[in-house]
């Protein structure tokens, strides 16, 4: 679904007193001035990419689509995303600004940073990334950083050159500790906070998506983290996973740790809520490395 725009509106034979008759009826809803949807059904996040694609069609040749609004279009995981402004950048030196429904940003737009997104112009994924690490903290930068790797094979050698090619700007020390942390194999929000989290408090870094086997070759199941030498198994739990299959899929997942524990794997879970005491799954973490050990 496209938005509809007031001038196209007017094309088609609509008069601005039928616009205002939809919109009082709730044919209509009005995301800014002059852009309408017909589907009162959108929710939030779609609502504002709307707004994005609706910005982006009026844009002049030196302005693409930028920062959040850029990732909302490539369809990057965000961490509690503003969705009041639009952001925009403008290949200029000077002149930006920010009003209640606009952030106008101005930095150097080569053209390897730039990208389309269904016929939009925005940043290019790399790009949209380092703009998001100049500009959000840690752990939103990172989530974004995990969620454009696994979407893009050759992201992080974009991302290596966008950096190696951006000058001196606000932030950019905050963007190379992002880009040396983002790893793709993250395959959610939870699992990528799950890896800023363990770093936090001190814990040994895993490996990602490590496949366990039997010593016959059979195929027990993917660790969200794994520690080889402590012997352990880490699972963040963001129930995502057991949407679909209701009872059955917690029994497979039963069955799956049953399984590495029978192999000598303790195996330690996590929860959304915990990830904002990682202290607690840490001293789960050491105690289930003391029992692998004895």
């Amino acid at each position: 679904m496209e938005p509809i725009l007031r001038g196209d509106a007017l094309t088609t034979g609509l008069s601005d007193a039928e616009i205002r008759r939809a919109l009082r009826n709730g044919e209509l809803e009005r995301l800014e001035p002059g852009v309408y949807i017909a589907d009162a059904s959108l929710d939030d996040l779609d609502r504002y990419r709307m707004r994005v694609r609706s910005v982006g069609a009026r844009l002049s040749d030196d302005t693409v689509i930028s920062h959040e609004s850029a990732a909302v279009l490539h369809g990057l995981a965000l961490w509690k995303p503003d969705l009041a402004r639009v952001h925009v950048t403008r290949d200029r030196s000077a002149g930006g600004r920010r009003t209640a429904s606009r952030h106008l940003h101005v930095a150097p737009l080569p053209t390897c940073d730039r990208s389309e997104v269904d016929g939009v112009p925005c940043t290019s994924m790399a790009r949209t990334v380092v703009d998001l690490a100049c500009t959000l903290d840690f752990d939103a930068a990172v989530i974004a950083g995990d969620s454009a790797g696994s979407r893009e094979p050759e992201f992080a050698e974009a991302l290596t050159r966008c950096l190696a090619e951006s000058g001196p700007r606000t932030g950019i020390a905050a963007a190379r500790r992002v880009a040396a942390f983002v790893d793709g194999r993250s395959e959610s929000p939870g699992e990528s906070l799950s890896r800023v989290r363990m770093q936090e408090v001190g814990m040994p870094s895993p490996i990602l998506q490590q496949e366990i086997r039997t010593p016959g070759g059979l195929f027990v199941g993917r660790a969200d983290f794994y520690w080889e030498d402590e012997g352990v198994v880490g699972e963040f739990d963001g129930m995502g996973k057991y949407d679909d299959g209701g009872i059955e899929a917690v029994r497979r997942e039963k069955r799956r740790e049953d399984a590495l524990r029978d192999l000598g794997f303790e195996v330690v879970r996590w929860t959304w809520p915990e990830l904002f005491r990682f202290d607690v799954v840490r001293a789960r973490f050491d105690r289930a490395v003391a029992r692998a050990r004895r």
